[in-house]
């Protein structure tokens, strides 16, 4: 009898994958399209640290409260995940194009960021999901490949501003264009793959199995201590590395501006980390990688701050190393995730997950202003090095555990 393939030889899962990450990439240059134009909107609509602060943590409010929703109504396991993530970006890059036409002060900003968030919710974890239906051992690969996709779309408004003399309405604009562009993607060429997940009814419980098992539980916590540091990182690395040349008096990063600087490593570094942390996961193990991605990244929030107003080289190449390791072990606690949860709900467990690490996110971003203020750039970032600390501490326990066998195809 002849055997069928087996789901990660499916033929055209790398065509897939490059789809699914070209829409996930669109579709998230929306999150931080109004961080990269702070300095703009800070001058024109006089913003003090709550107001700049606000603009980010709407879209994570937002995100929080439209994951909490999904998970609670198991919504990702019993809807189209295709579906979705479609009309998430649709409905994110017209709320984004809203603010860039019509708005012109803070609250309604911050109204139309929340519902910004709430669209993200539904274009991040079922994007996700459909990986994982098209990989099976090559999973960590595939999900760091999206990640890194996530991570260049994230960094993408810092680009445009750096490159193009258009004015903060037009840098939103054209973010709003990437995630139009993301909703035709998906709408037209994204597809499950063949190692479908089974189908689920709805079970308000499964919203909170994820932290029932004590597997999934420190994946999530490792999740959590490794969220504390990068949202806030991405939030005001821009600004950080603009206050440096100030402080120095002039210069440039070998050549780039800070926004420029801010892209090469957000975008260019993160997307080397997700597709690194990826494939070596698969090799060394889910545990082993992070634990080592969180160590070097922790390392990275406490020493930058040291080379504010310093040698302007130094101060680039760490922030890149910083934007490589901060990333390198994100999609890997979503893919344990995948491998302990019930497979009839892995994507609510998914939702759930972010959910948690994405409230996290709110209190580290705002964080920093006031840390600043007090000590100064040269030790703010530093506070930031306590979530991964944290997190090495849960996956070593993970480690130890026979659940872990689980992972990456036995390699812990």
């Amino acid at each position: 009898m002849t055997q069928l393939p087996r789901p990660d030889s499916a033929p055209g899962r790398w065509r897939a994958l490059a789809l699914l990450s070209a829409a996930e990439l669109g579709a998230l240059s929306l999150w931080f399209s109004a961080s990269a134009v702070l300095p703009a909107l800070s001058r024109e609509w006089a913003l003090g640290d709550g107001g700049r602060a606000g603009l980010t943590i709407a879209v994570q409010a937002g995100f929080i409260l439209g994951t909490l929703g999904a998970a609670l109504a198991n919504l990702p396991d019993i809807v189209s995940p295709r579906a979705l993530m479609g009309w998430s970006a649709l409905a994110g890059a017209a709320l984004n194009a809203a603010l860039a036409l019509w708005v012109e002060s803070l609250v309604p900003a911050l109204v139309l960021r929340f519902a910004t968030g709430l669209c993200m919710a539904g274009a991040y974890p079922p994007a996700m999901k459909i990986v994982a239906t098209w990989f099976r051992d090559a999973r960590g690969l595939a999900i760091g490949i999206l990640v890194g996709a996530l991570t260049v779309g994230s960094a993408a408004p810092h680009l445009i501003r750096g490159v193009t003399e258009l004015p903060w309405r037009g840098t939103l604009l054209a973010a709003s264009a990437l995630a139009l562009g993301s909703a035709l993607v998906v709408w037209r060429f994204v597809r499950e793959g063949p190692d479908r997940f089974p189908a689920a009814r709805f079970d308000l419980r499964m919203a909170a199995a994820v932290f029932r098992e004590r597997g999934p539980r420190l994946a999530c916590f490792g999740y959590f201590g490794h969220m504390w540091e990068l949202y806030a990182m991405w939030t005001w690395l821009g600004l950080f590395l603009g206050a440096s040349l100030e402080a120095r008096g002039a210069g440039s990063y070998l050549g780039l501006s800070s926004p420029v600087a801010t892209f090469a490593a957000m975008g260019v570094g993160g997307a080397l980390g997700a597709y690194a942390g990826g494939a070596l996961a698969d090799r060394w193990g889910r545990t082993t990688l992070t634990m080592a991605a969180m160590a070097l990244s922790g390392l990275c929030a406490a020493l930058i701050g040291l080379s504010f107003g310093g040698p302007p080289a130094l101060t680039f190449w760490l922030a890149v190393l910083w934007g490589v390791t901060v990333i390198a072990d994100s999609a890997q606690f979503s893919t344990a995730v995948t491998e302990l949860s019930p497979p009839a709900y892995v994507g609510t467990a998914l939702t759930a997950q972010t959910c948690v690490g994405f409230a996290l996110t709110m209190v580290s971003i705002w964080l920093i202003p006031p840390v600043v203020r007090v000590v100064g750039w040269r030790w703010a970032f530093a506070s930031l090095a306590l979530g991964p600390a944290l997190g090495v501490l849960a996956m070593g326990r993970l480690r130890g555990l026979p659940e872990a066998l689980r992972l990456a195809g036995g390699r812990r």
